[in-house]
């Protein structure tokens, strides 16, 4: 099972950029969807965004589409995040997750459906 660790998080004022990215620390996460969630102090863990195993297919929560753009980079075993237009409504902890089973799993973006998760990365939005 591989292990996945976030980086890019940070503070940024709203109408701001980030890029978060998630690297695996071997390849079995190629051939396997990955997606971002987040959680914000006091709610519930959503789905933000989610790719499948090469690349090709792609879901993203209402609150982010046209924002955010996930992508991925399988020689390198990472995943990235995009993310523009930043609002305070963003704010929150960012975790990578895979091992989803199959794409349709993965695209739910339901936390439930993913097993393996990182330790996240903080995203601070401020208005």
């Amino acid at each position: 099972q591989a292990q996945l660790v976030e980086s890019g998080g940070g503070s940024v004022q709203a109408g701001g950029s980030l890029t978060l990215s998630c690297a695996a620390s071997d390849d079995t996460v190629n051939g396997k969807s990955m997606a971002w969630f987040r959680q914000a102090p006091g709610k519930e863990r959503e789905g933000v965004a989610a790719i499948s195993a090469k690349g090709s297919l792609t879901s993203y929560a209402s609150s982010v589409k046209g924002r955010f753009t996930i992508s991925r980079d399988n020689a390198k075993n990472t995943v990235s995040l995009q993310m523009n237009s930043l609002k305070p409504e963003d704010t929150g902890m960012y975790y990578c997750a895979t091992d989803a089973v199959g794409w349709s799993a993965a695209a739910s973006l339901r936390p439930g459906q993913f097993v393996t998760w990182g330790q996240g990365t903080q995203v601070t939005v401020s208005s």
